[in-house]
């Protein structure tokens, strides 16, 4: 062998071995089952990590209504290392930079991370109410609505990562998505039934974005300030008013379930969810005609749809104007902060400021224990 082809020969071994060096060998996917962050209040998520790695595992579970043992999974690929064999979910391979949102909750849990500037391109950007994304509107794109997406649009943002939802099965975009080799995450944020297990996804998102200490820190601050203000009202309240909630839809009125996310901050907040067939978690539907009784009986009403003024709930509830909160003014909506588009803000942050919903509804049944303006909700005159 002369001297240039072993020259040539330390070189290749020299390169090879510093491949090897660079490569992260593959671990099995049974590896990652270290908890790394365990929700106190959310059902839907877990985060999991192997022991020696940087990755990370996020794992949606069951994150649509009626969803039975499915799970979503994002492999958040670190340092080099690559995903576990078995895994067959989505991998990005880097923190990302450009985010498409498919519900305005997700702008606000970005938002309150201090990346809302990640998002490159939403669903509905009329409808939307944060003033980032208002005041981008140029170089934010919209990408329709599920059912009627632009994905020539979609693929002009150049996205990182899509975060999905799912209403009753998966997002008929999912196969699209994979079809084009773009990453996604399914959020079931809206599936807890909790109002701080609705917040505590914050977590989930700053796994994602790389922030998980200081949503760890914000989402502890969220829980501390509600759990504070729930304890102060079960100690001082004496009796708890009576409380209607919605108007219908066509000649169906709709009910939310005893265990919902709606009726906890009722009951939290000392309020008496007036409908005690309430069972299970789906809401139950019920006739114009029960709806009438149970709203004579309330008093309070909340939660009106589009009302503005007791003017308009008139003109939506007509046979309904002679109920007793209707007559006594104790009508109260979530629209204070609407867009002109009808857009309202409730529908984008009140999932991470439970806090604040808590202490409006407070304000409302109980207003000797609450002296702040409200912030979601208004009396309508």
């Amino acid at each position: 062998m002369n001297k240039s082809t072993i020259i040539l020969a330390f070189i290749s071994l020299t390169i090879l071995a510093s491949c090897r060096s660079h490569t992260s060998p593959t671990t099995s996917l049974e590896n990652y089952n270290i908890d790394l962050y365990t929700p106190s209040y959310a059902s839907g998520f877990e985060i999991k990590g192997a022991e020696g790695k940087s990755s990370t595992l996020i794992n949606a579970l069951n994150p649509w209504q009626g969803a039975d043992s499915i799970t979503s999974s994002l492999f958040i690929a670190r340092d080099g290392e690559v995903p576990p064999d078995g895994f067959n979910g989505t991998v990005i391979d880097h923190t990302p930079e450009r985010i498409i949102v498919m519900s305005g909750t997700y702008i606000a849990m970005l938002d309150l991370l201090d990346s809302v500037d990640k998002i490159v391109g939403v669903s509905g950007i009329d409808y939307i109410s944060n003033e980032y994304i208002t005041q981008h509107r140029n170089k934010i794109g919209d990408v329709g609505y599920e059912g009627n997406i632009d994905y020539e649009k979609l693929l002009s943002l150049d996205p990182d990562l899509v975060m999905l939802y799912g209403l009753y099965s998966a997002s008929p975009m999912e196969p699209r998505l994979k079809e084009l080799g773009i990453p996604y995450i399914y959020i079931g944020d809206y599936v807890e039934q909790s109002p701080l297990g609705k917040s505590e996804w914050l977590i989930a998102f700053g796994e994602i974005i790389n922030k998980r200490t200081t949503s760890e820190i914000k989402f502890d601050s969220i829980a501390t300030r509600y759990n504070m203000l729930k304890d102060m009202v079960s100690d001082h309240i004496i009796e708890a008013p009576t409380v209607m909630v919605n108007t219908p839809y066509g000649n169906t009125w709709y009910m939310p379930s005893a265990d919902s996310y709606v009726v906890t901050l009722i009951t939290d907040a000392g309020g008496k969810y007036i409908y005690d067939k309430a069972i299970g978690s789906a809401s139950s539907a019920i006739d114009l005609e029960e709806a009438y009784a149970l709203t004579s009986m309330a008093d309070m009403w909340l939660d009106v749809g589009q009302c503005k003024s007791l003017e308009d709930l008139a003109k939506s509830c007509p046979k309904f104007t002679d109920t007793r909160c209707f007559m006594n003014g104790y009508v109260y909506n979530n629209n204070r902060q609407s867009t002109p588009g009808g857009g309202n803000l409730f529908y984008e942050t009140a999932i991470i400021t439970p806090d604040l919903v808590l202490r409006d509804l407070t304000k409302i049944f109980h207003p000797e224990l609450i002296s702040d303006d409200f912030v979601y909700y208004k009396q309508l005159k």
